[in-house]
């Protein structure tokens, strides 16, 4: 039984540590990628060139 406890006790500490001094390329913020629905820009052209559109009128085809 104390064999188990320490066992235990020893994979805790391992992973403490890990978490503490282990590499630091896991705790990087990750970029988010935006859609075009999210992007502020993209939807700014998109009603820049609606209002073109209504502007010159309704299209001859």
């Amino acid at each position: 039984m104390m064999y188990l406890l320490a066992l235990i006790a020893v994979v805790a500490v391992a992973v403490l540590c890990w978490k503490a001094f282990g590499p630091a390329g896991s705790s990087a913020p990750q970029r988010r990628s935006l859609g075009p629905d999210d992007d502020p820009e993209f939807l700014w052209r998109i009603s820049r060139q609606q209002r073109r559109d209504e502007e010159s009128g309704p299209a001859e085809r």
